[in-house]
Order: C-alpha cells, then structure tokens, then sequence
C-alpha cells in the first residue's frame, strides 16, 4: 500500500512522463478502486507500462535510488557476498560497490528489517537500490555457476558413499542412498535452479553413459547438465517416493505429483514416469501455484478478436473452445477469460486434469478417474450445482461432446478445450463425435486457435529490414489484410490492435531481433500467443449442415474477418513481440 505522498508523486510522473493524460488518468484511479488494484497493477495490464518502467517510477515517487539489472553481469566475488539461500529468501542481490560500500538491489529497500538482516550478515555497510522482480531474478540466475558445482560435490559424494557401502555389504545398497541427505539435496538442488530458470518441464533422460537434464524454458528443450550414471536409480527412486509411487516398479508408466517451495511460491510439479531402453525417464511438469493471473490482453489477443472472445463468453448461453497442442496455452486462455466474467453474482464451476491455477471465487474441481470422477460423471454433478458458468478442461470423447452441447442449450455459458490443429478443425471434430450439425451451429459462440512463440528479448532487441525472401514472405501472408492506403489505417488498427501497420505493398519492412544477452536465452525472453478466433456465422451453420470439411470451414472464417495464426505472427513480428522465424516454428502449416 503505497503512502498518500508516495501515490501522488506516482501520478506526477505518469502524467510527466505521457504515459497517460489526466483523464486517463482518472478512468484508470476509478477502474483500480472498482477491482480494489494498485494503479500501477491496472496499467501494467493495460501495458502501458512493463515492470522496468514501473519499477523506476515507484522507486522515484519513494525517493529510493533505482538500478536496472538487465544485462548486468555480477562478478563472482561480489555475488558471494550474499548467499542464493539469503538472496531469495528477501529478493536482494548484490551487484557492485559504491563509495566503497556493497551496492544491493531490492524489490522492497523500505523493508528496514530485511536491510538490517543483510547488514549484519554481510559485515559490512551497504547501500541499497530499488529493482524489479525481473532483474534481481536475473542475477539470481548467476547463481547458476554455484549450483553446478554444489551438485557435482553432491553427486560426488554420493557415489563415494554408494561404494564405500558395496566394499562394506558387497552389494549396493539402495535404500539407504535413496534416504540420504546428498540425493535429497541434489534433487532440490536441480527443482530450485529449473524454477528460477523459469523452466516449464524438467526431462531426465537416462543414457547408456551418462543421465542428462534437460530444462524446456520459453517452450524451447535446452540441456542444463549431465550426471553420472551411477546416480540415476537412487534419484529415480527419490522422485518416486516423493509422488507416491511404487519404487519397485520399472515396468509400466506411472503418474505422480508433489508440491515445492522455492522462494516462499508453492510449485506444483506432476510426475510422469516411464521406462526407456536405458532405464526410466522422467519428465516434471511445473506449475506455480501463486503464480499471478494473467488477462487474455497480456495474452497478445487483440482488436477483433479480442472482442469477439469477450462478446461470446459475455452471452447468456453457449461454448467458447479452445484448441491447439499441447503445451500451447489453452488452459491458461480459459483461465484469463474466466478472470474476465468473474465476479460475485455467478456461480462458476470448473473440472480440471489438473488444476493448474487455483482461483479465488472459482469451485474447481480435480478430475479423478481412479474414483470415477471423469469429465463426463462430473459435468453431469454440476448441472445439479446452479452453475452459471462451466468450464471443462478437455472434451475428449462423444460422451463429454454432447454433454457439454446440452449444457450449453440449456442456459449456461461452456467454456473448454478441444484438440485439433487448427480453429477450422474444431467444428468438423465436434461432428465427428457425434454432436448433430444444427447443436453445434446453435451452441457455439466462438471458436480459438493458438500456438505459443518465444518473444524477443527487450533488453537487448534491434531493428533491421527484412531481406528480400522475408518482404515476399510478408507480402503473400498478409495480402487482403494490411491496409491499402491511409485511408484504411485507422480501421485497420482498430480490427487487428496493432499500432504499426506498413501499407499493403511496399517494398520494405522493419523487423526485430535479439542479440542475446545474460538477461534472455537467444535473444529470446518469455512467450506469447498467436491466435486465429472467429464466431459462428449464417454461412458457418450452413456449411455445417452440408458436413463441410476443415478447409472449408477456413475459408468462410477468413471470408468472415478471420485472422489465421500465421498472419497474426506475422503481424507480432512487425510490432517487435516476436520473430518471423519463430511463427515458422510454429505455425508453417497455417
């Protein structure tokens, strides 16, 4: 809670700056007591500001020195003024010396307390700065070096312990190196750094020579270390006890999860174990619990589709479905639509596999299919519950498709996950499982498609022109959907949400890349979406009473306004959100 003074200086230099005008500035102060949000919060969603910005400006409104820590490259020495158990548990880093005093970066310098902790468990006197949650994590990372060697000490002296008691016994002995503290510590040692790497799954891969890590971060699979071989069965075995499962068991799959606590967060990790020729891997999915809600704006959704995703879930009736791989965001698109509906005059119910994100005035329910908790058993439960609003976390089967399609007849708003590859595709698929034509045209409001691409770095972007091969490439996707003339601009951003539009036809583009820098991993840093969304149109149900097939369908949703998802790239690429190398990746086919 910021001070009166504080606030008002915070408003100065929003207004100083032209970050908004005064009457924006009203609007937002009243939407921020409306939603009980710090201004700040409301214009870091609207993005107007990111977190750099925000940072510096509080920091100015307190009167605390600020420091931006993207790309800083901490020396050893100074990083190990302060402990990475110390560093995270109070958000501090060191970064330098100043006046000959150790120069530490906060997210909260005020808190007196945490600053006469370190003060003392330095030795030394030090000068504090103000930074964001980014930057003091950026330098937690530099940690990294620290951790590798602490792991392989680790992992040393287990495999001394582990042979030090087959001299004794003759014969290795499991168990006990399962219960020993090196194998605990090397396990928590490798879940801590793969959360502060920002990783979304960690893979252990055993080899014929060696047992790799492998971390997926910006959804992209990077090797992060190898280990001895020799470890694997007592670290495999370590996971399985920590999920519930049978450590004797190296048959069959099995399925797991546990929860951690790194840096006062709960992280949510689900096990999936199964045997490969070398022996078992395992591949850790992790979920933050605390992790902050995100909005379909923060999202990358934009202009008309935007809009039409807000005026189907805000309808009395009917299903909004989201598709694309796995691992491409859907569950988080429904989340940030519920987040845009919720509120305390309606009763929405969620079945999930598995909760993911845990909402405050949202009854989510876990599917479990060893008491017979199905998607199916569990949307018939809560028709019984007065749901306004229901959301169903995958429709996997006939039984579940014409559920949900009653459901949505019958008064209540259905939002849920289907998986084809592409928006097109969700209808034939729901025809397929049985849905009569004329329910699905009736039923379903609007129709998402998605895949996820790596953003370029901020701290370290740069403009340059397309090539020749990336102007023609642009030209061909974006035909019929770049303005014309100057004319249509307007228009034009008002359907896509893009503020940098070139007219359809010229002969130069400007595009953007990272560098690469200690802040991102290949000039790239986090994700987002790109998405095709269209609505149900006259045409549409009648071409879905002639069961028409995907390409069809495609071609009457772009006809209807529809941007595909590799135009929608292509436009993230021109505002500098993301590569046109990385909408190949994903989206070639499209």
């Amino acid at each position: 809670m910021l001070s009166a003074n504080t606030q008002q200086g915070v408003e100065e230099l929003l207004l100083e700056k032209g970050i908004i005008n005064k009457q924006q500035l009203d609007d937002f102060k009243l939407r921020a007591l409306h939603e009980s949000q710090p201004l700040m919060s409301i214009l870091l969603d609207a993005g107007l500001i990111d977190n750099e910005e925000m940072t510096r400006i509080l920091a100015k409104a307190s009167g605390l020195q600020y420091v931006n820590l993207s790309g800083v490259v901490v020396p050893q020495p100074i990083l190990s003024m302060i402990s990475r158990e110390t560093a995270e548990a109070y958000m501090a880093v060191p970064f330098g010396k100043v006046d000959g005093r150790l120069a530490v970066a906060m997210v909260d310098p005020s808190n007196l307390q945490a600053v006469d902790y370190l003060n003392r468990k330095v030795g030394e006197p030090l000068v504090t700065f103000m930074a964001s949650q980014e930057g003091v994590q950026t330098v937690m990372l530099q940690y990294a070096a620290e951790i590798t060697g602490d792991l392989k000490k680790i992992v040393q002296n287990a495999t001394e312990q582990d042979e030090r008691n087959e001299k004794k016994t003759g014969a290795k002995s499991l168990q006990n190196l399962v219960q020993d503290a090196p194998i605990s510590k090397a396990l928590t040692t490798i879940l801590e750094y793969a959360v502060n790497s920002r990783a979304s799954d960690i893979h252990v891969e055993p080899r014929e020579g060696d047992l790799r890590i492998r971390f997926r971060i910006d959804g992209v699979l990077q090797e992060t270390m190898k280990l001895p071989k020799t470890i694997e069965p007592a670290l495999v075995s370590r996971i399985k006890i920590l999920s519930n499962l049978k450590i004797d068991e190296h048959r069959i799959p099995q399925d797991g999860q546990f929860v951690i606590k790194v840096s006062k967060q709960e992280v949510d990790l689900r096990i999936a174990i199964s045997p490969v020729v070398w022996g078992e891997q395992i591949v850790i999915r992790l979920l933050n619990k605390d992790s902050e809600m995100l909005t379909l704006e923060s999202l990358g959704f934009k202009g008309r589709a935007y809009r039409n995703i807000i005026e189907g879930i805000k309808k009395p009736h009917g299903m909004t479905l989201s598709t694309g791989p796995t691992g491409s965001g859907k569950s988080t698109t429904l989340y940030a639509a519920l987040v845009a509906i919720k509120n305390v005059k309606i009763n929405i119910v969620t079945l999930e596999d598995p909760v993911e994100y845990k909402m405050e005035g949202v009854n989510q329910i876990q599917i479990n299919t060893d008491v017979g908790l199905t998607f199916a058993s569990g949307l018939r439960s809560i028709l019984r519950q007065d749901p306004n609003v229901i959301m169903v976390g995958e429709i996997r089967d006939q039984e579940t498709a014409n559920l949900a399609v009653q459901s949505a007849l019958t008064g209540h708003v259905v939002l849920s996950t289907i998986h084809t590859n592409s928006a097109a595709g969700v209808l034939p698929r729901l025809l397929d499982m049985g849905v009569e034509p004329f329910l699905v045209g009736s039923t379903v409001n609007t129709v998402i498609g998605q895949r996820l691409v790596r953003r370029v770095c901020p701290t370290c972007r740069e403009e340059y022109p397309a090539s020749d091969a990336e102007v023609i490439s642009i030209k061909e996707t974006l035909t019929g959907v770049l303005p014309k003339s100057t004319d249509d601009l307007e228009k034009a951003k008002t359907d896509y949400g893009y503020e940098t539009l070139p007219l359809e036809g010229q002969s130069a583009y400007t595009l953007y890349r990272g560098k690469g820098c200690k802040d991102c991993k290949e000039g790239y840093k986090g994700r987002t979406g790109i998405y095709e969304v269209f609505t149900m149109s006259e045409a549409m149900e009648d071409l879905l009473v002639k069961k028409a097939t995907t390409s069809e369908i495609q071609i009457q949703a772009q006809k209807d306004g529809m941007v595909t998802m590799k135009q929608d790239g292509y436009l993230k690429a021109l505002n500098a959100h993301t590569t046109l190398e990385e909408v190949a990746r994903v989206a070639s086919d499209f």
